[in-house]
């Protein structure tokens, strides 16, 4: 299927096998509410982390200093190169009301989601207590089936505390019992102590638990957009795999970079993505285009 961008008047009242991938540029609340009910195997649900800061991430070019000497950085043997801005993206993340601002979102989620369909709600620490207990006033707590945590190493190492290195991500399903969850569609990981298992166990590997040890995407990896937040696709990959029936439907409603399509589109899936950012929309139309 091919991949369009539509506004939330184009949103079709159903999802088909037709139906093409989307891009819907538009506020996700009013987008959500025009989407049917039960037609999403996955929602991956990545909302701004209410850091209480501008998110912003400059792409620079580095060339060698001209003849005039315009170089305003060193590099490696004290060369002197001159910068150039490729590209700047930002985006708020401040809220006053933080879980007014998702209750009404999660709501149209709980909603959307199929009877076998899963939500993966991606916060950080300062915000994932709060939520935990509206997911479980939302979906109940019977429907909650994980809290995930994908631990990285990167960014800065304050020496008063200890360095918050991690994510959460919790996992609540729409019925429960009822969820679909495929285990041996997920990709294996390596044991720590592969000498405790045999050869054979060795060279298959391992499914991975709830703690996920993830590097961030990387500066000069083929996945980087240059977009703020952007989430690994070997992150999304395990969701998808693991919770969507091959031709299914997955939604973003924070779609930012479009991870999730990229995942979704490799997978033999299928996709709607929601961003109200034109920067992001752009960012999607020319990952996924």
């Amino acid at each position: 299927m091919t991949m369009r961008v539509i506004g939330p008047d184009e949103v079709p009242p159903q999802l088909t096998a037709e139906t093409d991938d989307l891009v819907v540029a538009g506020d996700n609340l009013d987008v959500l509410a025009r989407l049917p009910d039960g037609g999403f195997d996955v929602v991956y649900l990545d909302p701004p982390f209410n850091t209480g800061r501008a998110q912003r991430r400059r792409t620079l070019a580095m060339e060698p200093e001209g003849e005039d000497g315009d170089g305003d950085r060193t590099g490696f043997g004290g060369r002197r190169y001159r910068t150039r801005l490729l590209q700047a993206l930002a985006y708020d993340d401040s809220f006053s009301d933080y879980l007014g601002f998702l209750a009404p979102r999660l709501e149209q989620i709980h909603r959307l989601l199929a009877p076998h369909g899963t939500l993966y709600f991606h916060i950080d620490y300062r915000e994932a207590h709060y939520c935990k207990l509206l997911l479980d006033e939302l979906f109940g707590r019977d429907c909650f089936l994980n809290e995930i945590v994908w631990a990285y190493d990167y960014g800065g190492k304050p020496r008063t505390r200890w360095p918050a290195k991690h994510d959460t991500i919790l996992v609540y399903v729409r019925t429960a019992g009822g969820h679909h969850f495929d285990a041996e569609a997920v990709d294996r990981e390596p044991y720590m102590a592969p000498g405790l298992v045999t050869p054979e166990k060795a060279a298959r590997g391992k499914r991975p638990t709830d703690v996920w040890w993830h590097t961030i995407v990387p500066t000069n990896g083929a996945e980087k957009t240059g977009y703020p937040t952007q989430k690994p696709e070997g992150i999304v990959r395990r969701m998808v795999a693991a919770s969507c029936r091959p031709g299914g439907w997955c939604l973003d409603p924070f779609a930012g970079s479009g991870t999730l399509g990229a995942v979704a589109a490799k997978l033999g899936r299928r996709y709607v993505l929601i961003d109200a950012n034109p920067e992001a929309v752009d960012v999607m139309r020319r990952r996924l285009g």
